[in-house]
């Protein structure tokens, strides 16, 4: 789909076993405000980041690491820079590059300013907290 209507890609990398994981999903990832940002800015992914299943992305294929009773899958750790959260939510631009990876819980009033920020390519000419200030004005 990207390559015949360029979005940004927003991946959730989650577990089975994440609390908070669920509880994004639960709180953020299905309030309509969010819902509609994203649908309209990005091409939503969840990527479970303990598959096992291999997974070729930009032309290599990643695997499942096994790892004491777990694991991570190579892609996962690939996305988040190997500094692996639960949830963690990474922004990829319309190239599939890496924008950001942002770990950890996010309620629906904390990812709102983030999505937009992003989506709306604020992120290329102004700093997060410049943008903040302003948005939270706005508000």
């Amino acid at each position: 789909m990207n390559k015949t209507k360029p979005k940004k890609l927003l991946i959730d990398l989650y577990t089975d076993w994440c609390g908070w994981c669920k509880k994004m999903d639960r709180d953020t990832y299905a309030d309509s405000s969010i819902v509609a940002i994203i649908n309209d800015k990005y091409y939503a992914v969840k990527f479970n980041a303990e598959q096992r299943d291999p997974v070729t992305f930009q032309g290599y294929t990643f695997k499942f690491m096994a790892s004491g009773s777990r694991g991570v899958h190579e892609l996962a750790a690939a996305l988040a820079n190997n500094k692996l959260s639960y949830p963690t939510t990474v922004f990829l631009d319309e190239e599939v590059r890496i924008i950001q990876p942002l770990p950890g819980y996010m309620g629906p009033a904390d990812m709102l300013p983030i999505l937009k920020y992003i989506g709306e390519d604020h992120f290329k000419k102004t700093a997060w907290e410049d943008y903040l200030e302003a948005y939270s004005k706005a508000q």
